[in-house]
């Protein structure tokens, strides 16, 4: 891969692209890496290209990576704790009909 692109500018000054791919058999995305692109338009297809070149994904989403803002996984009883003493919000209290998949 080129470090120019015809659009002008160095590849490696464009922004850095988070890129999550949704398999054909998931029910969910999964983040598969990162990469640059100058434009959320050129990261679709350069992730299209890089992740799915057998065909396997149904969905991609690229994010732009100084968007996401995560916790620390040091605040992890801060965060999840308080929903553990919630017994009632857990799956096990719920009857589901058995024409429900997925879940």
């Amino acid at each position: 891969m080129s470090d120019s692109d015809p659009r002008g500018g160095n590849e490696r000054d464009w922004p850095l692209f988070e890129v999550f791919i949704r398999a054909r058999t998931g029910l969910h995305h999964r983040h598969c890496g990162s990469l640059h692109a100058a434009d959320p338009e050129m990261a679709l297809a350069r992730a299209r290209d890089v992740y799915t070149r057998r065909g396997e994904g149904t969905s991609i989403w690229v994010v732009l990576s100084d968007r996401i803002h995560a916790s620390d996984p040091a605040d992890k009883d801060m965060l999840f704790e308080p929903a553990m003493s919630k017994i009632y919000r857990h799956p096990n209290f719920y009857d589901l009909p058995d024409d429900v998949e997925n879940m």
